[in-house]
């Protein structure tokens, strides 16, 4: 359903009574196009506090400048902010530049981890999480704010680029983290299709989220396995066929589920993305038991028992990533969706618990995205004023779109996201609640 408020205050009467009457002023976002696809504009460098992260053995793409006079992005490199003194070069560096940031432009940060033997440092390096989420929700025409803590400009390059580009439209006031480890992708492989030579498997992508992100993931070279649920086989074909991949249709839940997932992936798998779920809302006092085992079951139980088998077996192959779909919903609860919130939750649960493990053992990453308000069949159905509500309680004062989600599946997918591990990235806009 298109977003009237939008377009109304995209016009001359729009902007004048929303501005009147103190009403949100949404800008309207620029997402990535094969005809744009990066921002237009300089890519501004600061430094607050002494610094010894070598940028400069990050991606030379990534086009950092000393100077600029409307940059399209900044990063600020803040690592050496080591106490409460250095924390007054934030100020410094960003208060003459953030007016000048174009319109959707981006502001990085960039962080180093916290040191528990030194907690003047970790006071002010927190310190940097607070000024980034304060920041985002008042910068406004689009723009967005995040942290990166890192140790190594390398190791980060895959998040340096999806950060400072059109595909991060939708995410702003996270703090990522990114920890040693090799970047770039495999040599040989093409920028723009890091994904090539790689099977990527995506639960629920015959509409919707999933079907974006399986898109998303076939545009970067992967060969895409679609599967969903008997129900939605015309549509999974239709998917997979306008991929060029393949369907494969089962009950997430059944028995046999995972047996038959194995059988039809004989060489290995790549990216795993569990984005199947389903919602069952009532509120709790009101709520059959079936309603809360068959959301557990689809969003939280199935995920467990799809990544333990093909994780041990081995059919995930070392250097794959693991991506599991969350939401703000088990984030920050959500009245009426107890059971919902409880398996988005679990799925917070799961990554923080197996990412380390998975990547020692395996050599394989698992993070999740944590969607807000995306704008889809089901949204749509909303009631009006829940519907608006949700759309402008957010620091862009917007619904975001399944791509944006798919986005952010695809850069914690890439082979340079190695570093990556563990995390649990909002796709909300910054919203207001949880966040």
């Amino acid at each position: 359903m298109a977003d009237r408020y939008l377009r109304f205050t995209g016009t001359a009467p729009g902007r004048f009574l929303t501005r009147r009457l103190g009403l949100p002023q949404p800008a309207p976002l620029k997402r990535w196009s094969a005809q744009r696809p990066t921002l237009e504009g300089d890519r501004l460098l600061l430094t607050a506090g002494k610094s010894d992260l070598d940028l400069a053995a990050a991606d030379p793409g990534l086009g950092l400048t000393a100077s600029s006079d409307k940059p399209a992005a900044v990063v600020l490199d803040a690592t050496g902010v080591r106490d409460v003194e250095t924390l007054a070069d934030v100020h410094t560096a960003l208060h003459p530049v953030v007016r000048s940031v174009a319109a959707s432009g981006r502001i990085v940060v960039l962080g180093a981890p916290l040191d528990a033997a030194d907690h003047h440092q970790a006071a002010a390096q927190q310190a940097l999480e607070g000024f980034t989420r304060s920041l985002g929700k008042e910068i406004g025409r689009g723009r967005t704010v995040n942290l990166v803590r890192l140790t190594d400009a390398r190791a980060a390059e895959s998040t340096l680029r999806f950060l400072l580009s059109p595909k991060s439209a939708y995410i702003s006031g996270q703090v990522i983290e990114v920890g040693p480890g090799e970047a770039g992708p495999a040599a040989g492989t093409a920028p723009d299709r890091p994904l090539a030579h790689r099977t990527a498997l995506v639960t629920g992508a015959a509409r919707g989220i999933g079907e974006a992100i399986a898109e998303t993931l076939a545009r970067d070279g992967a060969r895409v396995v679609v599967l969903d649920v008997p129900q939605a086989e015309q549509d999974a074909r239709r998917v997979a066929e306008r991929l060029g991949g393949s369907a494969l249709v089962l009950d997430i839940t059944a028995p046999d589920a995972v047996e038959r997932i194995a059988a039809a992936l004989p060489d290995g798998l790549d990216v795993l993305v569990h984005n199947a779920g389903i919602t069952r809302d009532r509120r709790l006092v009101n709520m059959p038991a079936e309603r809360w085992s068959s959301v557990l079951d689809v969003n939280l139980a199935s995920v467990l028992r799809t990544t333990d088998t093909l994780l041990t077996s081995g059919a995930i192959r070392r250097g794959g990533r693991i991506v599991a779909t969350a939401s703000i919903a088990g984030l920050a609860g959500n009245a009426g969706q107890t059971n919902y919130a409880a398996s988005k939750a679990g799925i917070v649960g799961l990554v923080r618990s197996l990412a380390p493990r998975a990547l020692a053992e395996h050599g394989v990453t698992v993070n999740a995205v944590a969607p807000g308000f995306i704008e889809t069949k089901m949204t749509a159905a909303v009631p009006l004023f829940i519907r608006e509500a949700g759309r402008r309680m957010n620091s862009l004062a917007q619904g975001g779109l399944p791509v944006d989600v798919a986005e952010t599946t695809a850069w914690l997918a890439d082979p340079g996201s190695g570093s990556v591990n563990g995390q649990v990235v909002r796709v909300c806009g910054q919203s207001l609640l949880g966040a």
